[in-house]
């Protein structure tokens, strides 16, 4: 091996070249592929991900060197040396499992993103006062907004939605009606409803969604609880039908998929869990004796119960094996923290490092909270997930729009197929109306009473 260390070098150097690798980062890559050559036995893939787990396991190592150990590693093995193991190895989920959460992500948006409890002063609303500066009117909304939002116990995803549709309106009304969108009032929502069904062309479901964030800000900010909209031009269109896959594009897509995100797709696909319920799980929320999956503060702050497949709990024993080996490597290296909402530290001070409180898909790495600096493992990111899957539904063919959505409304539309009835379907998905879970009925491949086709007759 040393022998390799030294005549790698000339030819690393031109590879990195080629990738157009600044002089100053140079050095960093020689050292990442220098450590990985002396110290891992390349005949087989096990070591390097040993190496990488140790690697991770460093509290004090950014996410971008890890990162970048990965890409000066896969570089070598797989361009330069040409190891067999490594062409199809997967270097990019590697690292993916990375990916650090950003301090607006749904996980982290409501303890980085503060709110005073004392509400600002109401904003001067005579018309003959100068408007106000257009960035400081969208603040004062939007954290007078985040207020009654929270307040109202809403999830984080609802209260970003709000936020950014009424800082649109916000500009709006400054820019185009010259008024605050206090003074605007309902007046000023039906004519930007207007201008979105008429130059923006939106569709009626965005139409809608901005409707509900206006009326909210309306009711609750401004205090106008008895008003009415003028008729406003609607968006033109229905809602489309929801993407299904058949059970032989999931298994082929399933199939082109590596382990943790194979078995996050099982489970969405197993279980109807939506993308962010399932990277979300913790180690308590899997009942193995139930054959239950706990679903907690699931969209619209819900909690319910969902089946675990049977055909899956083999494999996920033997992954939360590996990674409870994992979690005791991590203690007995002075950290194995996971990351734990500041009200659940408070309520739980040891709970961090204990077992069954860590995530079922947790990050490669160990990053700072972006507001507390604690230094914690996180669960995978939401988008390294969506692009592994893009990966594979590339990679099985697929010509539908297929993304990890679709797989809840494959499981809702294959149970209806198998004649489940549609209200416990409606349980199994946490819908609070059954009208949401009617419109799986319109993609089942025998809808109404089940009649063939005429072709079919033929």
């Amino acid at each position: 091996m040393q022998q390799s260390n030294e005549n790698f070098l000339p030819a690393y150097n031109l590879l990195l070249n080629r990738r157009n690798i600044p002089d100053k980062a140079k050095p960093h890559y020689i050292r990442w592929a220098k450590t990985w050559i002396s110290t891992v036995n390349p005949d087989t893939a096990a070591p390097t991900l040993d190496f990488f787990q140790d690697l991770g396991r460093r509290p004090k190592l950014p996410v971008w060197q890890f990162q970048q150990a990965v890409r000066a590693v896969s570089w070598l093995a797989r361009d330069l040396l040409r190891i067999p193991w490594a062409k199809s190895f997967d270097w990019q989920g590697l690292d993916d499992q990375a990916k650090p959460l950003e301090p607006d992500h749904r996980t982290l948006g409501r303890e980085t993103i503060r709110v005073p409890s004392t509400p600002p002063t109401p904003p001067i609303s005579p018309s003959s006062v100068p408007l106000p500066e257009t960035a400081d009117e969208v603040a004062h909304i939007c954290e007078a907004l985040r207020r009654a939002i929270r307040l109202d116990g809403l999830s984080y995803a609802t209260e970003e939605t709000y936020v950014n549709w009424n800082s649109r309106f916000t500009r709006y009304c400054l820019i185009r009606l010259k008024q605050t969108p206090q003074n605007a009032g309902p007046q000023g929502a039906t004519s930007y409803l207007n201008y979105l069904a008429l130059e923006r062309n939106i569709a009626p479901s965005t139409q809608k969604q901005a409707l509900n964030a206006m009326v909210f800000l309306i009711r609750k900010v401004f205090g106008m609880e008895d008003f009415t909209l003028e008729k406003s031009v609607s968006a033109h269109g229905h809602r489309r039908p929801p993407v299904v896959l058949t059970r032989s594009e999931i298994q082929a897509v399933i199939a082109h998929l590596e382990n943790p995100w194979k078995l996050a797709a099982q489970l969405m696909y197993g279980s109807g869990l939506r993308l962010m319920e399932s990277l979300r799980l913790r180690v308590k929320d899997i009942d193995f004796g139930q054959g239950t999956i706990i679903i907690n503060d699931g969209k619209g702050g819900k909690h319910r119960i969902v089946p675990l497949p049977r055909a899956l709990e083999p494999r996920l024993k033997e992954h939360l094996a590996k990674e409870q080996q994992k979690h005791a490597n991590d203690l007995a290296g002075g950290c194995g923290e996971v990351h734990m909402t500041e009200s659940l530290l408070r309520k739980y001070p040891g709970a961090s490092k204990e077992w069954p409180w860590q995530f079922i898909f947790p990050a490669a790495t160990f990053c700072p909270h972006p507001k507390t600096g604690r230094v914690a493992r996180f669960h995978l990111h939401d988008t390294s997930m969506q692009r592994q899957f893009k990966e594979a539904t590339r990679k099985a063919g697929l010509s539908k729009p297929a993304t990890c959505h679709t797989l809840r409304h494959s499981f809702a539309t294959h149970l209806l197929e198998s004649g489940v009835d549609i209200r416990t379907v409606q349980d199994l998905l946490g819908h609070s109306d059954v009208s949401t879970t009617m419109i799986y009925l319109h993609v089942i491949k025998r809808p109404g009473a089940g009649g063939p086709s005429p072709l079919d007759l033929a």
